[in-house]
């Protein structure tokens, strides 16, 4: 089911971690069905930024799903309020961050992860984004400079 021109639900819902050890990924919640609606918004505005397709490898993920990848349990991926992508037509993940940094997009964090792929999250409606951008890497989470 199409969410906006360029985001499905189940591409903002697939999980090969899911497929792999058999847990459903298929939110169910209404708040978290309207924040997959919200994120597909969102991640429209990104595409237009960066003037191309994003390949998504993660967004929704199921609290069973979000254990397995050992992520933390306040991830906003659990709400449906994030996505990991690339977007090669526009270059490398470090090229990405600093254009989101610099654009209007109103992310309440973006992180550049393991030099590979971004993650962007978005506030619940009603919320003030932070505009926080961190790396992380394996010494660690940080402030990106």
């Amino acid at each position: 089911m199409k969410l906006t021109e360029h985001f499905s639900f189940e591409e903002l819902t697939a999980s090969e971690v899911a497929l792999r050890h058999g847990v459903n990924n298929t939110p169910t919640d209404p708040q978290i069905l309207g924040h997959l609606n919200l994120l597909a918004h969102k991640l429209e505005k990104v595409r237009e930024l960066l003037g191309g397709p994003i390949s998504i490898s993660s967004a929704y993920r199921s609290s069973m799903v979000n254990t397995l990848v050992g992520s933390k349990p306040t991830s906003a991926h659990v709400k449906g309020l994030a996505a990991d992508f690339t977007c090669p037509s526009f270059g490398t993940p470090k090229d990405i961050v600093e254009k989101i940094i610099k654009s209007n997009i109103d992310y309440d964090q973006v992180i550049y992860e393991y030099e590979r792929w971004v993650h962007i999250g978005f506030s619940e409606e009603g919320y003030v984004p932070r505009k926080q951008a961190l790396t992380i890497d394996n010494k660690g989470t940080r402030l990106y400079t």
